[in-house]
């Protein structure tokens, strides 16, 4: 197929093949604005759909592309530097292991100049490049042209004109009617005639997506919101508080009066459920003020989670809740709260019953509060709908409570199995405050990632984890006392066998500190420093022990040669989504074998800015004063992308055989390990078995 045809089975691809996966949420509108004394302004605004994002030209080194925009042209002057409008956020990064920022929703892009002659009109052509994101993927970067045409008052006006030059495989489009650019892809018109891209980089012939070998290997990639987590992890903690010596010895005392406080039984029954539903309903209600703060405030919790200040506030307050825990002291409300709620319970009634249970949420917040706590920052360092959070959480929490009194004023018998109230409830303190300072330790490490300092080593992280565990081991087996144990406690078998599991856990965190090729301590994955923050990190050292090919064609040589399928990896030095991908999913044991062994793994980076040698570059033109420059090796690969598998998302996953035909339904986005592993397992064992 002669040079030329080739060239236009591309164009027919790319102006015919567009479906939802070609993605282009931003658009934007280039205006120029005379601000007068010769002194214009070439705007760029950019508009998002609704869960996307770009970076700021301000985002620190080594995470996301930050945004550029330059503007030049003839007998253009600049003045100063571009400058950037909108609503900036910031937020903290586990993948980048720092703050990003970025900005959604819109943004805009000022440059400042002047005519050179005031007397003679300027053409201005701005350029900018960006990188687009969601929560699942990152779009690859591009860099778009703008040209406009300004002539000053009191010169000969130029008619807004389109003007079109036919040239060989070329068009040129110049306007200086305002430019809206909407969906570049579709509005391509062909490619110029410099372009001397070889065509095997481009369009594969082989390559057919929508045509697989096998359809097994279609994963769901869509992340469900952890509102039922949050619920189950609340629950567990008000389980736990109801162990705690503020809360347990109530529970009998409670019961009984609603048991046997009315002549008529099933009223107290009634009236239990009732007290029962109170707790749960006070509970929620104390979620109600951070629905109303995110309102006035929507970026509030991403502010503070990205906080240094507030993270190292957060690691204060909780080694403060984990010495109430010890016993040194109590955190308590004001007595005069507890006086006026225990008051109001002799109204009687239903209000009598809802002020009984406010005082007891308000009586045991010395041991409710530092569990409380945790949850509140745990909800406030995550990175989804903090306040939805927040409330399944104490919903959880309160639900706990109303069960358990709930039954127990249903089955009062059951009472009598309950077991005494005596030393062991202090133990449950203790071991809570031994878990306040583990949890401490992760407000303290995200401080300094935010930071930039990274003192705080993965090693040394879970050097200290270590520490914790072993105190709590051998506070377990008597070893070690806090001011309200016994002098001589007795060492229950319950307790060796937890002392046990505490040694067993120290175990499984020394491993963490002996260098390997394969990530340690899977299950405290997103809890540990990352793993590029460590004394033995080198960036030598791969993927995960691996080095994939990062140019295709070479890929394809090694598969033939191995006689293996290849794993067509599309990602991005800054997409944050392939770094959670390769930590939190290629790193789990099931999957990196089949990495290692079953598949040549091509990583194709879209934003690699090395150039390609000058008879590789090309300019697409778009229409609309829009070209579109391809003269990176990012920029190579991400039209590669599309033109073989029509999208440009990352992480974007392919499974294709040595000849270059596709396996399975490709994949696209951060999605659990169980998806990558359906994905790569139907792929595999198909090669395998008709190879």
């Amino acid at each position: 197929m002669k040079f030329r045809n080739w060239f236009l089975l591309i164009l027919m691809f790319l102006a015919t093949g567009i479906n939802a996966q070609i993605k282009n949420p931003v658009k934007f509108k280039f205006t120029i604005n005379e601000l007068g004394d010769n002194q214009y302004e070439a705007v760029l605004n950019a508009t998002m759909e609704s869960g996307w994002h770009i970076y700021s030209k301000d985002i620190p080194e080594d995470t996301g592309i930050p945004t550029d925009y330059k503007v030049s042209g003839k007998n253009i002057e600049l003045i100063g530097k571009f400058t950037e409008t909108g609503k900036k956020h910031e937020e903290f990064s586990e993948a980048f292991g720092g703050k990003i920022i970025f900005y959604s929703n819109s943004a805009g892009f000022k440059q400042k100049f002047k005519l050179k002659d005031p007397t003679k009109p300027g053409d201005v052509v701005a350029e900018i490049t960006y990188q687009t994101c969601d929560d699942r993927v990152c779009l690859a970067p591009n860099t778009l042209e703008f040209n406009k045409q300004v002539t000053p008052k009191g010169t000969v006006e130029t008619k807004a004109e389109e003007k079109t030059e036919a040239k060989k495989d070329s068009v040129l489009i110049t306007k200086t009617t305002e430019t809206v650019v909407e969906d570049p892809v579709k509005d391509i018109v062909t490619v110029t005639e410099t372009s001397k891209l070889d065509p095997k980089q481009l369009k594969i012939e082989s390559i057919d997506f929508q045509k697989p070998l096998t359809d097994c290997g279609t994963a769901t990639t869509k992340v469900a919101e952890n509102y039922w987590t949050y619920l189950f992890l609340g629950f567990i903690g008000g389980l736990i508080a109801l162990l705690t010596p503020c809360v347990f010895p109530m529970i009998p005392l409670t019961v009984s009066f609603f048991t046997k406080g009315s002549m008529n039984k099933a009223k107290g029954k009634r009236d239990a459920f009732i007290y029962g539903f109170f707790i749960l309903l006070i509970f929620v209600l104390l979620s109600v003020p951070f629905h109303i703060i995110d309102g006035i405030a929507g970026n509030i919790f991403n502010e503070i989670s990205t906080s240094v200040w507030l993270n190292i506030a957060f690691f204060i307050i909780f080694i403060f809740f984990a010495g109430s825990f010890f016993g040194y002291y109590d955190i308590t409300l004001p007595s005069s709260i507890a006086n006026k709620s225990s008051k109001a319970e002799e109204a009687g009634g239903i209000i009598g019953i809802f002020f009984m249970a406010l005082t007891l949420v308000i009586v045991s917040f010395s041991c409710t509060g530092p569990i409380l706590g945790s949850l509140l920052g745990s909800a406030v360092t995550g990175s989804a709908n903090v306040p939805m959070l927040l409330t399944f959480a104490l919903a959880g929490f309160g639900l706990a409570w109303a069960i358990i009194f709930g039954l127990l004023a249903l089955f009062p018998q059951a009472l009598q199995s309950l077991p005494k109230s005596g030393g062991w409830m202090n133990t449950v303190k203790v071991v809570l405050g031994f878990v306040e300072l583990a949890l401490a330790l992760k407000f303290l490490s995200k401080a300094d990632l935010v930071s930039k300092t990274f003192l705080l080593k993965r090693e040394l992280f879970i050097v200290i984890w270590i520490l914790v565990a072993l105190g709590l081991a051998l506070y377990l087996f008597g070893l070690i006392r806090f001011p309200h144990d016994d002098k001589k406690p007795k060492i229950s078998i319950t307790r060796k066998i937890l002392g046990a599991l505490g040694l067993g856990f120290v175990i499984y965190l020394i491993q963490g500190l002996i260098p390997s090729d394969r990530p340690k301590l899977q299950l405290l994955s997103g809890i540990l420093p990352p793993l590029n923050v460590s004394y033995f990190h080198d960036e030598k050292d791969g993927i995960l022990g691996m080095h994939p090919e990062h140019d295709f064609f070479k890929a394809i040589e090694l598969a033939k040669k191995e006689d293996k399928p290849i794993l067509i990896d599309f990602t991005g030095y800054g997409c944050e989504n392939c770094r959670k991908m390769e930590e939190f999913v290629w790193s789990e044991s099931d999957i990196l074998p089949i990495l290692q062994n079953d598949v040549v793994l091509a990583s194709l980076y879209v934003d690699d800015k090395e150039e390609l040698p000058e008879d590789q570059k090309t300019k697409i033109d778009l229409g609309d004063g829009q070209v579109k420059k391809v003269k990176t090796i990012g920029d190579r690969w991400s039209l590669f992308q599309q033109v073989n598998f029509n999208n440009n998302s990352q992480p974007h996953y392919v499974l294709v055989t040595p000849d270059g035909k596709v396996i399975n339904t490709p994949v696209s986005g951060y999605m659990p390990k169980e998806d990558f592993k359906k994905f790569l397992e139907c792929g595999v064992n198909y090669y395998k078995k008709n190879k």
